[in-house]
């Protein structure tokens, strides 16, 4: 009898025990209310009400805490009218930490979203609505938010995002601005295949910058012909006009292909496709045409009215602690300053409050500084500041106008982890500080106090796709200065600039960035719309920073871009310093170092890089359910050629002969190739003959700073070649196009006689029509490539073959069953002989690669 009561007050205890760590979940439903206990029978209707009785169990030091507080989310939707604001009070303890989690196998979503309603087919004519839309367009009253119509600059139809109306919804047929005026303030575009009013109302300009946009309000039209004048308002029309980086590009040369692209968006007269909407707010109207499918009676409308969605926000001295987000949906986020403002981006989405071009150049810190600027940070869904020991698992950021997640500053001991961040308009992930807004851009940040700076943050196994979709100069992952943060193992894709984006202020001097790690990270189909950019890029000085096992591949090719080239799968900005870059895989070694201070180390990156590394980079296993969000979005758009092969748009070569049969320093040349984005593996040679080959940015340039490095030598221009054979072109059905090449680079000269060396000419001009079996030969041996260069009367033969194949293998398919092409090679030899330096009966001389 004893030994059963010992063992009911035992169970006893144990459901004690049981209620008690039960009592500290706190649940919250839609269908809830607030002034329920919050029990799972009786549920709180919103996050900031259970918040609250939290806050109010830590307060009363509520035994029933002891083992930390979950506050439960049901699946659905919580429209918010204000935004979830955490405070120090919330904070919990490494023992009794707060947990806001979806329930299992739910997904609740925080949204600052409204609902827009009252769709009806436009039956009238309305002023300025294009002919093609009239009997296509639907509309609706604007929606109020909290007793006030609202203003918003998205607009989310079934969850697919709708497109302001606009000239054109294809980037890739974007025109170009014909002039400005900089003391003027004016703008010169073609004039519009519609008439815009003189008094542009919400007209706006989105112009290309180099690798930036910016988003400009017209105040004025006028149309002069074939050119029409444009005049900004303030404060943008200042800013865009006196800033120097980075600016609209006037190309005196190729006005129509190398100006500064742009598009107009944002007025009734440019409604002209499915998927566009406009809202007018004189008039009180939202107007939209619906793409196929859309039935807009029934169809869920979304207008974004918050920017922020959740703050997290502590003091210096009383930051929030220990707090965890779990499983939740943010969606629908806004962010106006472009309406009310324009918006002038800097780089990485920060935008300018001032910035000007220095009379007379230099500042304290930086001695050959010609500009001056001042920025200011776009706003964030969640906002995260004076924090530590918190962090976001398996939620979903989606459907936002500017950031989605942002560590401002202050925090230390972090995690972010397995979550999606997809159609953002800006950042997907940011942290840390970049400049405040009284703080010139170019300075170091030294705060007083390092508890300002993000340190020991960890960002892991998130998917980030399809950010960056507005403004276009933001990044998938950005950190300003920040201190041994770990950015591992995220995907990152469908990116408009740049993957991962580490430092900031553009300077060699110590600041307190050291020690950050970005490892077994893929990035691919990046560089969606701008250049100067990378998979990672960087900026000052890190030491005991750490680029390693990352996979970059698959930029797209931007027809718009300032420089068509001058985009890198790894690129390490001014002021660059103390990285160690070693591991990485990309389809060739095009890197960029510009500008870089001391202790840069660099090694084994590129296809060579082993398998396993590749493999292994990106999401692991636990977190690649997140896969099934992947998608591209847009029309597709094409990929730059893999590497420095002879697929570059402009192939070149420079060849450098040394004086008095003296070989060049080829460490001086490789030197110069890294600073200028060019490869090593770009760099062949033979006895006193170096040759640099590929796409050569500003390949005169180059060349004149070759020959004031090697006084004497000879330096020659191989600009375009005079034949092309393409496997893809030439081969039709019996093409074999491989995914990597070897180039395979040989030189040799004409005879001196000028009428030899016209027909030599003469003959390749016509040998696809006359030899044909020449062609079929090369297809036969798999030759993806040969191209033939002239300079005088010397000739670089470049011929592409598969990765890993032999020419000596290869060659002889040439011939087989096709003699030919032994006819055409016996022609050719009476018009070639050797390069000085051969000997007697030898003619063509292999280029061997600089780095085997």
């Amino acid at each position: 009898m004893q030994n059963a009561l010992r063992k009911l007050l035992f169970f006893l205890l144990i459901v004690t025990l049981s209620a008690s760590v039960n009592a500290a979940d706190i649940f919250v439903s839609p269908k809830g209310n607030d002034a329920n206990a919050g029990t799972q029978a009786n549920p709180k209707a919103t996050l900031n009400a259970a918040l609250r009785q939290a806050r109010e169990m830590r307060r009363l030091n509520d035994p029933a805490i002891k083992g930390g507080i979950h506050i439960i989310l049901s699946g659905g939707l919580y429209s918010l009218q204000e935004p979830v604001f955490i405070r120090p009070e919330d904070s919990g303890s490494e023992q009794s930490p707060t947990w806001i989690e979806a329930a299992t196998g739910e997904k609740p979503v925080l949204s600052g979203g409204v609902a827009v309603n009252g769709w009806e087919k436009l039956g009238t004519k309305v002023p300025g609505l294009p002919s093609a839309a009239q009997g296509k367009v639907w509309i609706t009253a604007l929606p109020q938010f909290e007793g006030a119509q609202l203003q918003f600059r998205q607009l989310w139809i079934n969850g697919a995002k709708a497109i302001r109306a606009r000239e054109t919804d294809n980037d890739n047929q974007m025109n170009r601005i014909l002039a400005l005026d900089k003391v003027k303030q004016e703008m010169w575009i073609p004039t519009p295949a519609v008439k815009l009013p003189a008094n542009a109302g919400q007209l706006e300009m989105v112009i290309h910058q180099m690798w930036a946009i910016a988003n400009l309000r017209v105040k004025t039209v006028t149309t002069e012909g074939k050119r029409t004048k444009l005049t900004l308002h303030q404060p943008e029309s200042r800013i865009q006009f006196e800033h120097p980086w980075p600016q609209a590009v006037i190309d005196k040369d190729n006005q129509m292909n190398g100006n500064s692209a742009f598009y107009l968006v944002n007025a009734i007269e440019l409604l002209n496709k499915p998927g566009e909407w406009y809202a007018d707010s004189k008039t009180n109207k939202l107007y939209y045409w619906p793409r196929a499918g859309e039935n807009m009676a029934i169809a869920k409308v979304v207008a974004p009215a918050l920017q922020t969605l959740l703050k997290i926000t502590g003091t210096i001295d009383r930051p929030v602690s220990y707090v965890h987000v779990k499983g939740i949906g943010f969606e629908h986020a806004t962010w106006l300053r472009p309406s009310q403002q324009g918006h002038v981006p800097h780089q990485a989405g920060m935008y300018m409050t001032d910035a000007y071009k220095l009379k007379v150049a230099g500042t304290p810190e930086k001695k050959g500084l010609e500009n001056q600027a001042w920025v200011g940070r776009p706003a964030a869904a969640v906002e995260v500041t004076y924090a530590n020991h918190t962090g976001f698992e398996n939620c979903r950021f989606e459907h936002m106008a500017s950031t989605g997640l942002d560590y401002q500053r202050g925090t230390h001991d972090d995690e972010i982890k397995g979550n999606l961040f997809k159609d953002i308009g800006g950042t997907g992930i940011q942290v840390g500080v970049f400049s405040d807004e009284p703080v010139e851009v170019h300075l170091p940040y030294n705060p007083t106090d390092l508890r300002e700076v993000c340190t020991d943050e960890r960002i892991s196994n998130n998917l980030v796709t399809d950010v960056t979709n507005e403004d276009w100069g933001c990044v998938g992952i950005g950190a300003g200065y920040v201190k041994n943060i770990s950015i591992e193992h995220n995907e990152i894709s469908e990116v408009s600039y740049s993957g991962i984006s580490m430092g900031w202020g553009w300077t060699k001097l110590p600041n307190v960035m050291s020690g950050n790690k970005i490892i077994a990270n893929k990035i691919h189909h990046y560089g969606k719309h701008l250049y100067d950019v990378a998979g990672i890029y960087t900026l000052s000085a890190q030491p005991n920073s750490l680029i390693a096992q990352n996979v970059v591949d698959s930029i797209y090719k931007v027809p718009y871009a300032h420089d068509l080239h001058h985009w890198f799968y790894l690129y390490c900005d001014e002021g660059s310093s103390e990285f160690t870059v070693k591991d990485n895989w990309c389809p060739a070694d095009k890197f960029l170092q510009n500008a870089n201070g001391p202790g840069n180390k660099w090694t084994n990156n590129g296809p060579q890089v082993a398998v396993s590394i590749k493999q292994n980079a990106g999401l692991q296993t636990k977190y690649q359910q997140l896969f099934k969000y992947r998608n591209a979005t847009g029309k597709p758009s094409a990929i730059n050629y893999i590497g420095y092969d002879a697929r570059a748009d402009k192939p070149q070569v420079i060849e450098i002969v040394g004086a008095d049969d003296k070989t060049p320093d080829v460490s001086k040349i490789k030197d110069l190739c890294i600073r200028n984005g060019i490869p090593s593996s770009a760099i062949y040679g033979w006895k006193n003959r170096v040759t640099i080959f590929g796409y050569i940015p500003g390949a005169g340039r180059i060349k004149k700073q070759l020959q004031e490095m090697f006084t004497g030598a000879e330096v020659k221009l191989y600009d375009s070649p005079f034949y092309v054979f393409s496997n893809k072109e030439h081969c039709g059905n019996t093409a074999q196009t491989a995914t990597q090449w070897d180039n395979i680079i040989l030189t040799a000269n004409l005879m001196a006689d000028p009428k030899k060396q016209q027909q030599y000419l003469d003959y390749h001009a016509t040998q696809f029509q006359k030899w044909p079996e020449v062609a079929k030969g090369f297809c036969n041996a798999s030759f993806q490539q040969l191209l033939v260069f002239k300079s005088g009367r010397q000739l670089m033969l470049i011929i592409s073959i598969p990765k890993g194949e032999n020419l000596d293998k290869l060659n002889p398919k040439t011939t087989e069953n096709n003699p030919r092409v032994n006819d055409w090679n016996n022609i050719m030899k009476q018009y070639q002989e050797g390069v000085s330096g051969t000997r007697p009966g030898e003619v063509w001389v292999f280029m061997q690669p600089a780095e085997k």
